[in-house]
């Protein structure tokens, strides 16, 4: 869509997989007009279309955000006994074993917890946002222990897609941000 207007509606659309990049759309070439493209080599007689040049793309009536989809991409919520302890400035957010480990097509696993297990009185929303095509839009969370203020700490799926829908409103830790130990998800 541009402008509110249909530019590309296609039944012969084709999913083009390359290794290491999202999939991307490639449609027949005489099905594009009025918007920019690019011969796909993966798809003779096949263009492609860069994801900015439309204001919305659409799978039948949903809205597709950032790339497109890939059918084969999996995530797998288990419940799990494995521990996490977070820590911030010396004090602990949370420290528990009743855990939801989450494995994702091609990202590493990760450990999510339910919010009451969190000291959520050190941790306030934040205004940032992300989107992930598979679990839907993420919310943030900020630390503040004390003087330390730790930006984006942790985050959220509060309205995640059916597939994810085991870890609504638990909250998951960046390692980077936050002393995060937990037990491994995968073997050395």
């Amino acid at each position: 869509m541009v402008e509110g207007h249909t530019v590309i509606d296609s039944e012969r659309v084709l999913l083009v997989h390359r290794a290491g990049n999202p999939p991307v759309y490639a449609f027949p070439a005489d099905e594009v007009d009025g918007v920019a493209c690019e011969p796909e080599p993966a798809a003779t007689g096949h263009v492609r279309v860069p994801w900015d040049a439309v204001d919305a793309w659409y799978e039948e009536e949903e809205q597709v955000h950032l790339h497109a989809r890939n059918p084969y991409h999996r995530v797998e919520c288990i419940s799990t006994r494995r521990r996490l302890r977070v820590e911030v400035a010396g004090a602990v957010l949370v420290d528990t074993d009743r855990t939801m480990g989450v494995y994702e097509t091609a990202l590493p696993p990760r450990l999510y917890v339910a919010r009451d297990l969190v000291r959520t009185e050190l941790i306030t929303p934040s205004a940032t946002t992300s989107y992930c095509p598979y679990k839907g839009t993420a919310s943030y969370w900020t630390a503040v222990v004390g003087d330390t203020t730790v930006e984006d700490v942790a985050w959220s799926y509060d309205d995640p897609y059916p597939e994810s829908e085991r870890v609504r409103g638990m909250l998951s830790f960046y390692d980077d941000r936050a002393l995060v130990i937990a037990d491994r998800l995968v073997p050395d």
